[in-house]
């Protein structure tokens, strides 16, 4: 199925590939080179909405900090 790449670098997906990926307009995709470097498009699923907002940071630090070291990194003591 080929198709022809704009002045901007765009592409529109055909009909059969969209229907076969389920896309919806506003949907996100993924596109990736494989080891054979070939191109694949992947449908990338929505993240679920957490209606606390705490919960997209959540366990995000990779590092226990010490109370004392925190407060010295923050007041930019040695």
């Amino acid at each position: 199925m080929p198709t022809t790449l704009t002045s901007k670098g765009q592409v529109t997906i055909p009909k059969p590939i969209r229907d076969a990926l389920h896309l919806l307009p506003g949907m996100s995709v993924e596109f990736r080179v494989n080891a054979q470097g070939e191109v694949v498009l992947q449908r990338v699923e929505p993240q679920p909405v957490s209606s606390d907002r705490f919960d997209a940071v959540r366990g995000r630090a990779g590092r226990q900090w010490r109370t004392d070291e925190l407060m010295n990194l923050l007041r930019g003591e040695d």
